[in-house]
């Protein structure tokens, strides 16, 4: 909890409030300067212009007495808390002194930041985390939330009680700013409507810099307190895209509805709203993406693929742009790919120590078929190109075939997919074969066609490494066999199989301990301790009320010997082949993180049971 000390608010006109006559400045007696003396040595107001003001300001309490006596139902001093404008609010009222010039001096003298409030300045994100009702009952605005800290604008930020509960409410630490009550009572409503988070984007934040060089788009975060002129909607859009990479969003969703559009955000698998443009910016905003992934803005018929680079504060981040037609408009996902948020290193991933071991054998082999599995979204390319990075080098010649490209490799050559100039991923590996490759990999196998040509290059000297959409590493044997591939070629060239899910962990500030239900433990397949404890999270501001922040990788290996590939030979069905293979499972994997309380049995459930 942050101690505010300060001189006396009453001297600053913004304290506990305290009615004063013309006759007697307040703060004089503490030896502290009054405000009203101190804008008269500022040369802000004039003698009789103060003796107004504490005149209009000792004429509110007989108002506010008269108030209080009708209601009957508060006290003087509730009413006062609650209506009563200080000396700093009656000066700026009357227009003596411009809020400009007036906030920095009582903020000095508070020892807090003075701050006037415009739309511009609020970010929608920081106002979710406290109630409009707490809001106004408190007098505060949030204007924005860096990590663990919560800016306030608070017309008193003396109010510690007013703190604490604040910091209760939204998990944060406060930071308070001092801004006039009249300023927090015009923009509060506006700021809890539905479209503010548009609006207050397209208002005034200084984010539409654009600068467009090669193929690169500059997004200017500086000088984000400024008022820009740009277009609204190039505001919003680069807001967009700003706060996703900041959020650590994979994807940005922005989807047509039938009064509002709705803009989601990706983080740790789950889309998130975060805005609700206007039903009528629709249009406008798949335009602005289209111009600057270079598509066409007049086809609105047809579903279109496009990249763009952006610079963010001198980080560079790739989009994978697509658009789709839908009834109600069209549908636009962005893909972000953060450059400087990705290792690729094998040590990172997650891998237990036996298991890390295994895939460096497979990875040695001269030749073969290395497959990592998993639904889209599991990280199977930050495998494959953590693979490509351990075994690459000056002595060896890499070449991929991706669609699309996502990371531009060092030492490697990379292929993209072109379906429009009949480059399909077989065709790119026939092509590959020709180049004298020593390590091939095939960002995907599709279709039999990539299938066999896959297999048959690693028949014939080459380490090719590729994925497969399956639910469990055994399963990608049974899926090669359903494209027609025979059973000797694939127990011949499959080296391994590498399934992997990625599990949210657990927010760490607000997990907490319980134990679950004999139900929920049986459904698992759970056979440990059942007194063993573990975690779930209520949600707080920390992890915007989700219960998660963060993945952690979960694997399962199916590594060939001797017998398996005699059963593949044979003809083996899936069960038979899930019960030849060794080691840890995905369920198994997730349940150890759930009792290290990293993930919850739910997350679990959801990510790893296989049917």
């Amino acid at each position: 909890m942050k101690t505010i000390s300060n001189p006396s608010s009453d001297a600053a006109g913004l304290g506990p409030p305290r009615i004063v006559q013309p006759s007697r400045r307040p703060g004089a007696e503490h030896g502290v300067v009054p405000l009203g003396s101190r804008l008269i040595e500022a040369g802000l107001i004039r003698e009789d212009q103060l003796e107004t003001a504490l005149a209009h300001q000792a004429s509110e309490e007989d108002r506010l007495q008269a108030l209080a006596a009708q209601e009957g139902t508060e006290s003087i001093g509730r009413v006062k808390r609650k209506h009563f404008k200080r000396l700093g609010e009656v000066v700026a009222e009357l227009g003596l002194v411009d809020e400009a010039s007036l906030l920095p001096m009582l903020g000095e003298q508070l020892g807090v930041e003075g701050v006037k409030l415009r739309e511009g300045l609020i970010d929608p994100i920081a106002v979710a985390l406290i109630p409009r009702e707490e809001a106004e009952r408190y007098r505060v605005l949030p204007l924005m939330r860096v990590r663990d800290e919560l800016t306030v604008a608070m017309a008193d930020p003396q109010d510690l009680a007013a703190i604490d509960a604040l910091s209760d409410i939204s998990g944060c630490r406060i930071r308070p700013v001092l801004t006039l009550a009249s300023g927090i009572e015009r923009l509060l409503p506006r700021c809890y409507e539905d479209d503010f988070a548009v609006d207050s984007v397209t208002a005034d934040l200084d984010v539409e810099q654009l600068e467009i060089d090669a193929e690169t788009i500059d997004l200017d975060l500086h000088g984000t307190q400024q008022l820009a002129e740009g277009s609204p909607v190039i505001n919003l859009v680069n807001y967009a895209i700003i706060q996703a990479v900041r959020q650590g969003a994979s994807d940005i969703h922005i989807e047509a509805g039938k009064k509002f559009t709705s803009i989601r955000f990706r983080i740790d698998g789950a889309l998130r709203e975060v805005m609700k443009p206007r039903k009528e910016m629709h249009a406008a905003i798949v335009s602005r993406i289209k111009v600057m992934a270079k598509l066409d803005i007049a086809e609105h018929r047809q579903p279109q693929d496009g990249r763009l680079h952006v610079r963010i504060s001198r980080r560079d981040v790739d989009l994978r742009v697509s658009t789709l037609p839908t009834v109600l408009g069209e549908k636009v996902v962005m893909r972000v790919l953060d450059r400087n948020s990705v290792t690729f290193d094998l040590n990172s991933l997650g891998l237990p120590n036996s298991s890390l071991t295994s895939v460096r054998r497979m990875l040695s082999r001269p030749h073969g078929l290395v497959l990592v599995t998993g639904p889209t979204g599991s990280g199977k390319t930050t495998t494959l190109y953590s693979a490509i990075e351990l075994i690459k080098g000056i002595e060896r010649n890499v070449i991929t075939v991706e669609d699309p490209v996502e990371y531009q490799l060092e030492l490697i050559n990379q292929v993209q997919v072109a379906k429009e100039t009949g480059m399909t991923f077989a065709q790119a590996l026939r092509s590959i074969l020709r180049q004298d490759p020593d390590v091939i990999m095939v960002g995907e196998i599709r279709d039999r066609e990539t299938a066999e040509t896959a297999i048959q290059a690693a028949l014939t000297g080459h380490l090719v490494l590729s994925t497969l959409h399956t639910n469990d590493s055994a399963a990608a044997i049974t899926r090669l066999m359903d494209m027609g591939i025979e059973s000797f070629k694939i127990a011949a060239s499959l080296v391994g199989v590498i399934a992997q899910r990625l599990m949210r962990n657990l927010c760490p500030h607000c997990k907490e301990t319980y134990y679950p239900s004999t139900k929920m433990l049986e459904e698992l397949h759970y056979v440990g301790d059942p007194r063993q404890g573990f975690a779930r999270s209520r949600g707080c501001g920390e992890c915007y009320e989700s219960g998660y922040r963060g993945r952690s990788g979960v694997y399962e290996l199916f590594e060939m010997t001797p017998d398996i590939r005699t059963l593949i030979n044979d003809g083996a069905d899936l069960e038979t082949l899930r019960r030849s293979r060794t080691g840890p499972s995905l369920l198994s994997e997730g349940i150890e993180l759930a009792k290290n309380k990293v993930t919850s049995l739910e997350e679990v459930g959801r990510v790893a049971l296989v049917d």
